[in-house]
């Protein structure tokens, strides 16, 4: 029931099989592989529909392919394939919805089942790597799986599946599968379930790996210069910095230590929110009385859905704001119309640990760059690209680290500083001071700003702002709000990224999810409960930490910050104060590309509340092992 290992291995992407439900087995033999047919890293890249499936041929694309285009759904880009064994979620692609992952060890009284994933863990013939197959066939004394990448020949004419592993049922109902490879061990099978009973208990994390370790650098290098002023986004970036730093002042060798097992919670964290965000979206769409709590003009609600309805997977990335500790891990809130901290997390810290010789750990950022490139890649852009910020210094080294990561999947990029010289087209599309059509627009503007002016147009007159049009001439030059709004332009993130990043969602979540172990319990009034345990006054549409309150259980208020925003609604947010170290509250930030957890960077200040101008110190990711002896 197996090819023979005898025949030839076919050339890399050769088809071996068809797997039930139709899905392709393709040779992996790397060593036949016709480099003019693939160039580049980028051109093993297997994607259906624009989602990601892996990189051709290896085992864990074949499995995200299979369960795609038979289950609809798929499992997050994971490192390994024995990683697959610790995730607790898949994602269905339609509506983003997270189902249950259950995983059994091998010998478990529950049974495989077909369509389940049979995992592997490292070692022997998948050193480093582990292996994944498809379950197709399961029997008291047999087991048939599909897979890719173990044998590289053709199937022959009867052959149904890729291998047939010998298993044992005993007396007691524990079922063994039996591994053909030596020095191999099979971890057990995962299966989507909603039913939990005898699957595999997640260990609960040491409270002590979820700290943060202040450390220091051994020694400052004799040059101050690190960052390469020739490259236009670190140019801009020293130049905001007043110099080539990462604080704007104290020790320039400290930095932070997190382990291992918090960045893996971090990533389950991340993923996790994502998709709970998404479903909370959703349902505040369905619902006028709930949608309303949002306090955007009525005018906009059929953009918004419209958008949603279109654009659903269109978002290329959003920043999570949490607190972390021994107490565990909580969400604030999740930025998903912001531009900032992507080039401090994806590049600054990392040239950082490099300059000053930081060689413990790894980059908890370094693949951010990549990821953000594949995103674009995929976006659907097809003309250029306008990036419009403002003028502010800290918008421009955002915008330019942006213009980098477009121009690596291959977009054409042209940034607009203001929108000075914006003129009225043909058929009334907006062009730019070139004359070019405006089609395509990241932004360094919060959605926000263009409602504003809305507002302002309206005078709060309600009429006004449920008539308002989008689709007028105007005598005067356009304006944002004439950009961002316009039928023919597409914007990134996309409009239905308003509901997400307005504070009201936070609600919505308690409401939807209240045992949640990363929420925080929020209300759109203060609840007897928040007075019991402390609580942050927020505006739901404020941005960089303005106009927050925090009030601890006696109600006095131990930080408060200032704004533009005091005139908005309010939600109310338990009190879950950050960590302190030598005078300083340290935010950890975590960023989705895609919907999938990208990288992780810091934020620390004197006061309580993190703002914009708070600083980014570096963060480097250590062993578990290596992190407790750290301590």
């Amino acid at each position: 029931m197996q090819s023979g290992h005898d025949k030839p291995p076919a050339k890399f992407g050769a088809l071996l099989g068809m797997a039930p439900g139709g899905v392709p087995i393709y040779s992996s033999d790397y060593d036949s592989v016709d480099e003019r047919e693939y160039p580049t890293r980028q051109s093993y890249q297997s994607y259906i529909d624009g989602v990601f499936m892996g990189y051709k041929w290896q085992c864990v694309e074949f499995a995200r392919r299979w369960l795609y285009l038979n289950k609809g759904y798929i499992f997050e880009d994971i490192p390994m394939a024995y990683d697959i064994f610790d995730l607790r979620h898949a994602r269905r692609v339609a509506d983003q919805a997270l189902l249950p992952l259950q995983a059994f060890r091998n010998g478990s009284l529950r049974q495989p089942e077909p369509g389940c994933m049979l995992i592997w863990n490292e070692g022997g013939d998948f050193e480093r790597t582990g292996h994944v197959a498809i379950v197709t066939r399961v029997e008291p004394n047999f087991l048939r799986v599909v897979e890719q990448n173990v044998a590289h020949q053709v199937w022959g004419p009867e052959q149904a599946c890729s291998r047939e592993l010998k298993t044992t049922l005993t007396e007691a109902g524990e079922y063994w599968i039996q591994c053909a490879f030596g020095g191999a061990e099979i971890l057990g099978w995962v299966v989507q379930s909603d039913d939990p009973a005898l699957a595999e208990r997640r260990e609960e994390v040491n409270p002590r790996l979820l700290e943060l370790r202040p450390m220091r650098a051994a020694e400052c290098p004799r040059t101050s210069s690190w960052l390469n002023m020739a490259n236009e986004d670190e140019a801009a970036y020293v130049h905001m910095m007043d110099g080539h730093r990462l604080v704007s002042a104290g020790d320039p060798l400290r930095y932070f230590a997190l382990s291992s097992a918090a960045e893996r919670e971090l990533r389950l964290a991340t993923n996790d929110l994502h998709a709970k965000f998404l479903y909370a979206t959703d349902q505040v769409l369905r619902d006028d009385a709930l949608l309303a709590r949002f306090n955007l003009p009525p005018a906009v609600w059929p953009k918004i859905r419209k958008s949603w309805s279109n654009r659903r997977s269109q978002m290329i990335t959003g920043r999570f704001d949490f607190a972390v500790s021994e107490r565990g891990i909580k969400l604030y809130e999740y930025n998903a119309d912001s531009a900032s901290c992507y080039m401090e997390c994806g590049k600054v810290q990392g040239r950082w640990a490099r300059h000053f010789g930081v060689a413990e750990g790894r980059d908890p950022g370094g693949g951010l760059f990549a990821q953000l490139v594949e995103a674009w890649r995929n976006s659907g852009v097809d003309d250029v690209l306008h990036i419009m910020q403002d003028r502010d210094l800290e918008e421009t080294y955002h915008a330019l680290f942006m213009k980098s990561a477009l121009e690596a999947a291959g977009i054409r990029c042209k940034i607009l500083h203001g929108i000075e010289g914006l003129a009225w087209g043909r058929s009334g599309a907006v062009v730019d001071p070139d004359g070019v059509e405006i089609r395509w627009v990241w932004k360094t503007w919060a959605w926000e700003t263009a409602l504003d002016q809305i507002r302002a147009e309206c005078e709060d007159d309600e009429r006004k702002l449920h008539e308002y049009r989008f689709d007028q001439v105007r005598a005067v030059p356009p304006r944002l709000v004439d950009v961002l709004l316009r039928e023919q332009v597409m914007v990134f993130e996309p409009l239905w990224t308003l509901i997400p990043s307005n504070k009201a969602i936070l609600q919505v979540l308690w409401a939807l999810f209240p045992d949640c172990p990363y929420l925080l319990e929020s209300h759109f009034e203060c609840a007897d409960s928040l007075l019991e345990q402390g609580y942050v006054v927020k505006p739901i549409a404020g941005r960089c930490g303005s106009n927050v309150s925090i009030r601890d259980p006696e109600q006095r208020v131990i930080g408060a910050t200032g704004g533009r925003f005091e005139h908005q609604d309010q939600i109310y947010q338990a009190l879950w104060p950050l960590p302190a170290f030598d005078g300083e509250f340290v935010q950890i930030c975590t960023f989705s590309v895609d919907g999938w957890y990208a990288g992780t960077c810091l934020r620390a200040d004197p006061s309580p509340v993190i703002t914009g101008s708070s600083d980014v110190p570096p963060l480097r990711v250590l062993d578990d092992g290596e992190f407790m002896l750290a301590g």
